[in-house]
């Protein structure tokens, strides 16, 4: 038995099944590149679903981890400590200011504490209900859960506790007629991510913006994947200049470390009175410092134009592609999919897995593609070159 089939068997035995057992043990990785328990290499074009914005292994993130680690690991929130603060005063400053905010461990947490800001905000100003998009994706937990667009997530949970109306994701009318002075907040994505990276048409987010000002409904940018330089900005809803008034953030942030944070903009900035929300790890000191460094790094490498230009080379080698198995890319930066003229995505994750890709079927018809920011343009190149003969492979599974 191969050492990946050992940690698989273990994995199945120790671990509960709503995950199903991945395809790999992964034992260590290196800039782009990682390599399964057996010793096989693999680009990685994936990076933990948006996440390890620096790769794997990158020095800036661990000497920042290690020496804080060496330091202080853990304060709870009984007591504040440097590196949250600027953590906050950086992302804050990133987003235009004006604001404060609130550090979490997860993009679900984030989410949750834009629906507890919503949802005061909401009795405050005797609003009742929230406008979400079909086949959005906002989280797992119950609160995060009640926003998420997915049916066959949400119907095994509810009945939920708020009331959701879900409009057509990139209809700026339909989501127009939906909000009225009686709805809360829009949860809206840039670009839906787990749907399968659908962006929406050019404006869609400036009219949500002017939609919820017509309206006073708080408008909640979910930026969790798309934040953080993902699209060659820091965040998408600067591609529009249409920010949110709550705006979450997590995934990239710590690089591979678990960070979140919600930030909340003018008035919207003081609505929690003190005991309203908490995290035990939130802020956490080495979580923090794992998130200054990928903010420094990622400006001090320019790497904002670096997801800009090898997303242009990835879109533009994919898009030259002539295969039957192949409709087309879309996305922005380094955040792309790969769009499927059947329902094959499982047998190209696979077939790709084989070549020394790593890759996501994100949904039948697509797969996702969100590597290190550090991708160069001739790892790029690499994957474009090796994708005809990944589709002729996924095809030939499916006809065997």
């Amino acid at each position: 038995m191969s050492r990946n089939d050992e940690l698989r068997a273990r994995y199945q035995a120790a671990f509960m099944p709503n995950y199903g057992v991945p395809p790999l043990a992964l034992a260590r990785g290196e800039g782009v590149k990682v390599w399964d328990a057996d010793g096989n290499a693999y680009l990685d074009l994936i990076a933990g679903i948006a996440v390890s914005s620096l790769g794997h292994g990158h020095p800036a993130l661990v000497e920042a981890v290690s020496a804080q680690a060496a330091a202080l690991a853990h304060t709870s929130n009984l007591f504040l400590h440097e590196p949250e603060i600027r953590l906050a005063e950086r992302l804050l400053d990133l987003a235009g200011g004006d604001g404060k905010a609130f550090l979490t461990s997860s993009g679900t947490e984030a989410n949750e504490c834009a629906l507890k800001l919503a949802i005061k905000y909401g009795r405050r100003t005797g609003r009742s209900y929230f406008v979400a998009t079909r086949n959005g994706f906002h989280g797992r937990s119950m609160g995060a859960l009640s926003l998420t667009g997915k049916e066959s997530i949400r119907e095994p949970f509810g009945p939920f506790a708020l009331d959701v109306r879900f409009v057509p994701y990139g209809d700026a009318d339909a989501l127009e007629k939906a909000v009225t002075g009686d709805c809360v907040a829009v949860f809206l994505e840039p670009t839906q991510g787990e749907a399968g990276v659908v962006p929406p048409p050019e404006g869609y987010f400036a009219a949500a913006r002017r939609i919820c000002d017509a309206t006073g409904a708080l408008l909640v940018g979910d930026e969790i994947q798309s934040g953080i330089g993902r699209t060659g900005a820091w965040f998408a809803f600067q591609h529009e200049g249409a920010r949110p008034d709550v705006l979450t953030l997590a995934k990239g942030l710590g690089g591979g470390l678990p960070v979140g944070a919600c930030l909340a903009f003018g008035e919207h900035a003081d609505t929690f009175a003190k005991g309203d929300h908490g995290s035990t790890f939130g802020g956490n000191p080495i979580a923090a410092a794992a998130a200054l460094a990928v903010l420094t790094t990622v400006e001090k490498d320019d790497l904002l134009a670096n997801a800009q230009s090898v997303g242009e080379i990835l879109a533009n080698g994919v898009a030259a592609i002539d295969h039957p198995l192949l409709k087309g890319i879309r996305g922005r930066g380094l955040w792309r999919a790969l769009v499927l003229t059947a329902e094959r995505s499982a047998a190209v994750e696979s077939a790709a897995r084989a070549a020394g890709f790593l890759v996501n079927a994100v949904q039948p018809d697509a797969i996702r593609i969100a590597p290190p920011l550090i991708l160069t343009a001739g790892q790029a190149r690499l994957f474009v070159d090796a994708l005809p003969g990944v589709l002729d492979a996924a095809q030939k599974e499916n006809r065997s």
